[in-house]
């Protein structure tokens, strides 16, 4: 358990990472501290003592504390920890995230960079820490797959102080889109309109599709399959589409499905449009269960042609997903940044592109025309 002042410590020292606390600008009070944290005197000034002798704050006789300034420190040490990037992900160890991060790593470590991986577990509370100990630790660039990347991001003010110290992030997957930052991705949209155009070529019309909504990824996706149903003039039932956070991805899709299969066989479905494979194989359960075979008696089609989409006995038609020559592409880029940064300080992301991979359709043997 925190004790009182370090929580008021951290606190201090969130506010001068994120840019709150401006260098030489005045901090709040004891008093106003006192107020803030319901502490006393002597615990807020434990705290502010110790960012004093660390570097963080100083004080001046009769004015008050002030935000120290940090960048010859912070230059001194970016002198010592030169040729380190962080990576931040999702996911480290799951799904597809190992090939991504393989991509990167692999490139990075060749050109004699120590890379340092940090995992959110998509969680937002967490992505504010490792953001924090990069900018405490000043890594030379930083690559990052966004945290719930369609919602409100309440970090954004981390990603303005790594702008304004001059440390390049490039986002992989996603990216928040207020930022406008330099980002390496997949055309989900497209991805999500292959899937389902592809099952309505097969004669399916009565099309279920499970997306997760709380990163754009799964926003896109759904534009897709959207998009694909307007094209060939079908009138989508609302109830087919199936959307779930981050949280609920192993209960709700697999509730809602059971549900729509209950219904009479005119109103069931006959095929399954999957946010990813990962859903795929668990919708695939509760089919086994409900002894439907797939293709026969309904297809199902995942998205980024993962590892799973062959080891199941129903092998996925799919999305391929571009995942370790995204990681690749990543590395190459952050390290173009620095390097021309090096030779050109005036030289910015704004001199960089973008990059778009689009996706292709692989089949295989979960889909096939309806009977």
């Amino acid at each position: 358990m925190q004790t009182k002042y370090s929580i008021v410590k951290q606190a201090i020292k969130s506010k001068i990472l994120d840019g709150t606390f401006q260098p030489h600008q005045k901090i709040s009070s004891e008093s106003e501290l006192m107020k803030q944290f319901s502490v006393s005197r002597h615990t807020v000034r434990l705290a502010i003592g110790e960012l004093v002798n660390q570097g963080w704050l100083y004080r001046e006789q009769g004015s008050g504390t002030f935000c120290a300034d940090r960048s010859k420190l912070e230059e001194g040490q970016n002198v010592k920890n030169q040729k380190n990037i962080a990576i931040i992900t999702t996911y480290i160890s799951d799904y597809i995230f190992p090939s991504i991060i393989r991509g990167a790593e692999s490139y990075l470590s060749q050109q004699g960079y120590h890379v340092s991986l940090f995992s959110t577990n998509n969680d937002h509370k967490n992505e504010r820490k490792f953001l924090e100990s990069i900018l405490t630790q000043q890594f030379d660039g930083v690559i990052i797959e966004p945290t719930k990347s369609a919602m409100s991001n309440p970090n954004i003010n981390y990603y303005l102080n790594l702008e304004r110290k001059n440390i390049p992030y490039i986002m992989i997957n996603a990216y928040y889109d207020e930022l406008e930052p330099l980002s390496i991705t997949l055309n989900d949209e497209v991805g999500g309109l292959l899937q389902t155009e592809h099952l309505i070529e097969l004669g399916h019309k009565n099309i279920v599709g499970f997306f997760k909504n709380d990163d754009s990824q799964g926003s896109k996706r759904m534009k897709g399959y959207l998009k694909a149903h307007r094209r060939h003039g079908l009138l989508l039932n609302p109830n087919h589409i199936i959307t779930y956070k981050t949280e609920e991805k192993h209960l709700k899709p697999a509730e809602e499905l059971d549900k729509l299969l209950s219904l009479p066989e005119a109103e069931r479905p006959t095929a399954l449009v999957c946010y990813n494979d990962e859903l795929a194989i668990m919708l695939l359960d509760v089919l086994r269960k409900r002894k439907l075979q797939v293709p026969r008696d309904i297809s199902v089609i995942g998205f980024d042609d993962s590892f799973l989409a062959e080891v199941s006995e129903v092998k996925l038609t799919t999305i391929s997903h571009p995942q370790s020559e995204i990681g690749k592409v990543a590395a190459e880029t952050i390290l173009n940044i620095i390097n021309s940064s090096h030779a050109n300080p005036k030289k910015t992301k704004g001199n960089f592109d973008s990059i778009v991979f689009e996706p292709e359709l692989v089949i295989r043997s979960s889909t096939a025309k309806i009977k």
